[in-house]
């Protein structure tokens, strides 16, 4: 037999639903009966707690919609990488064209396009594996923070390759993001002053850190620039993320 400890979201549904059934006995005798007890009118705060906890009923509600969402948006991004793949081998990887080249001003679009395009599914695959943990952790936030922390990581890396690769090179993949994610998380906790996030960034640093650093030195075929500017940009995104001291 195995037991499973019950996540956050499930100990706070649990807590609140005992509330509700406490909320009903407290407040139906008096709302069928027409009138309310010497208990329940000398003890007005035993209904107002468990109001109280039915918001929290609903804020967990509203998070698991938001996160359902966020995962939603990751899965989709997911997807769209394999059927592009897909295509491009198909089409004998002409689709490659449309990567970042350095300096061109007509190669700016590819900015939004190099992420979703793969040197092979080998490629896909050693990308598919980050992107998906790191974006998962992301999409608890909610689908705006998913959308708003991509698009934050992929225009600063995006540019980061536009402004320093070498000439006559074409930079595709989805690298910088894992590298803007991973960043994301490991200092958004730090900013946020939140146990969790800490702990989410640590894990992140203990599985893919030793990875991730050897990954920013120059390597033939390997664009350092996505990796290093992709990490500004998840600094960036967790700084524009965070609060600001009032």
């Amino acid at each position: 037999m195995v037991t499973r400890p019950l996540n956050p979201f499930a100990r706070t549904c649990r807590r609140t639903s005992a509330a509700c059934a406490q909320l009903v006995a407290a407040v139906a005798p008096g709302a069928f009966s027409g009138g309310a007890t010497a208990e329940q009118a000398a003890s007005p705060a035993a209904p107002a707690a468990a109001l109280l906890d039915v918001g929290a009923l609903h804020s967990c509600a509203v998070k698991r919609a938001q996160a359902g969402a966020g995962l939603l948006v990751v899965g989709a991004m997911i997807t769209l990488m394999w059927v592009i793949e897909g295509a491009d081998a198909i089409a004998n990887h002409r689709l490659d064209r449309y990567g970042i080249e350095p300096r061109s001003l007509e190669g700016l679009p590819e900015i939004a396009t190099a992420p979703f395009l793969h040197a092979g599914f080998d490629h896909l695959v050693s990308n598919t594996i980050p992107f998906a943990f790191m974006g998962a952790a992301i999409a608890l936030g909610g689908a705006i923070r998913v959308l708003v922390v991509t698009a934050i990581v992929a225009l600063v890396s995006g540019a980061g390759v536009w402004l320093v690769a070498p000439s006559a090179s074409i930079t595709i993949g989805a690298s910088g993001l894992v590298f803007g994610y991973a960043a994301y998380l490991f200092v958004r906790g730090l900013f946020n002053r939140s146990a969790l996030e800490v702990a989410i960034g640590a894990v992140v640093g203990a599985i893919w850190g030793s990875a991730l650093l050897g990954a920013l030195l120059p390597q033939e075929g390997v664009s350092w620039q996505a990796h290093f500017f992709g990490a500004v940009g998840g600094l960036v995104a967790a700084r524009a993320e965070s609060p600001r001291p009032s």
